[in-house]
């Protein structure tokens, strides 16, 4: 079978990167496999490839490409949504290249992994294949305007796959896709090459984006609590974005400096993960929680938020980790202090954590991905039996809308019409 995966740029750095070579990887063991990147701004990929996959970038913006002087490549997308936050990375260029991709693409399945790309599959991609659409973020976090676009586009696919079963209910209730398979596939965390910690570092280590919504303010403050008390434990947080100057301002101005350091961006973050005894979250949402099954890969039990939507799917709290009220920097502080200060219940906890991880091994997960792939093949004349007739509910239920506002309008102008007229 031929795979295709469609990303927003291969040779970057984040994590759909990261879950999308994992998947391709070990579908490779299997299937003909290959990465189309919408961009390539760099000679080589930030994250290693598996030699078994073909990488294919189609927008080359690397000083010196012929690509660079392209008038198209000075234009912007009309294909890719406005509303998606990536449009202004897209150009004339792009939308032309992936049509043209597209429409001689000879795959068996082409998956997509953002909501601009999805879009693009869904006008573009080649029916005789099965069009998956992937969504790595939540279906909350997308504009009202963007979901709009999106129920329009998604309705034309064959799936659509989230990473949390929270967030296929919230799909499945808000974005009814007549014939469109919405389900849940967490991804696919390998099993560290680094030992295991052995969770006697006094160490808790945090990592992602340095953005707002990962409230690492949030996480500073509860260590400030937690520096009181253990003064010998120490916060390491790994990751860089815009708030890292914010955060640093913060560390000195709480008198921190010697208990809490910004590491920057370390990949793989397992071997520092694997330095730690504790792992904490803060964010106010997670799409899935990358990171905390990470830490838990490594034997470290995490203290997390009980954030929308992943951290209670991936965190049995009490038994593997800690879940704790989102936005409450005391009982942050107040679980791992209890864990610091009771060393046997957390080796138990980072023992129970390595073993929880296994859910997220790479048989099971492409055994999932395989056994949907064979279900959208089986079952595509009933899917799109029941996609026509939702056209069709959705045709009528417009037809009589705009009746009954006609209805409406011609009510009032009837009521305008015998409306006496004051003399003059």
């Amino acid at each position: 079978m031929k795979v295709v995966f469609l990303l927003h740029n291969a040779y970057g750095v984040g994590g759909t990167i990261r879950t999308t070579f994992n998947l391709a990887a070990a579908l490779a063991d299997r299937h003909d496999v290959r990465v189309v990147s919408m961009t390539r701004h760099r000679e080589a990929p930030r994250f290693a490839v598996d030699p078994r996959i073909a990488l294919v970038p189609l927008v080359d913006t690397r000083v010196g490409s012929a690509d660079t002087g392209d008038p198209l490549l000075a234009e912007p997308a009309r294909d890719f949504p406005e509303a998606d936050r990536r449009h202004h990375q897209y150009t004339r260029l792009h939308d032309v290249r992936v049509e043209g991709y597209l429409r001689g693409c000879d795959a068996d399945v082409v998956i997509g992994t953002r909501p601009g790309i999805n879009v693009y599959l869904a006008r573009f991609g080649p029916r005789r294949a099965l069009r998956i659409a992937q969504e790595h973020l939540r279906h909350d976090a997308h504009s009202k305007r963007l979901r709009a676009e999106l129920a329009r586009h998604y309705r034309e696919l064959d799936a659509v796959v989230t990473t949390t079963e929270a967030d296929a209910a919230v799909y499945r209730t808000r974005m009814p896709l007549p014939g469109v398979r919405v389900l849940a596939v967490p991804n696919i965390v390998p099993a560290p090459e680094s030992p295991p910690s052995d969770g006697s570092a006094k160490v808790v280590a945090a990592a992602g984006r340095l953005v707002p919504g990962k409230r690492f303010d949030l996480l500073v403050e509860a260590f400030s609590a937690v520096a009181a008390q253990h003064p010998e434990w120490k916060l390491r947080i790994y990751g860089g974005g815009p708030a890292k100057a914010g955060l640093q301002d913060m560390i000195d101005g709480l008198g921190l400096g010697e208990h809490v350091r910004l590491m920057g961006v370390r990949s793989p973050i397992e071997a520092e993960f694997a330095k730690a005894s504790l792992v904490a979250s803060a964010s106010d949402a997670e799409s899935f929680g990358m990171t905390l099954v990470e830490a838990m890969r490594c034997g470290v039990p995490v203290v997390s938020t009980d954030c929308p939507l992943g951290p209670a799917e991936i965190i049995r709290d009490g038994h593997d980790g800690r879940l704790v009220p989102r936005g409450d920097g005391h009982a942050l502080a107040k679980a791992l202090v209890e864990l610091i200060e009771d060393a046997p219940l957390r080796r138990k906890m980072g023992a129970a954590a390595r073993e929880s991880a296994h859910r997220y091994d790479p048989d099971p997960i492409v055994r999932r991905h395989e056994d949907l792939f064979a279900e959208l093949g089986a079952t595509r004349r009933t899917r799109a039996w029941r996609r026509r007739a939702g056209a069709l509910r959705r045709r009528c239920r417009s037809r009589a809308g705009a009746a009954r506002r006609g209805v409406r309008r011609g009510a009032r102008a009837a009521r305008a019409r015998l409306r006496p007229t004051r003399p003059a």
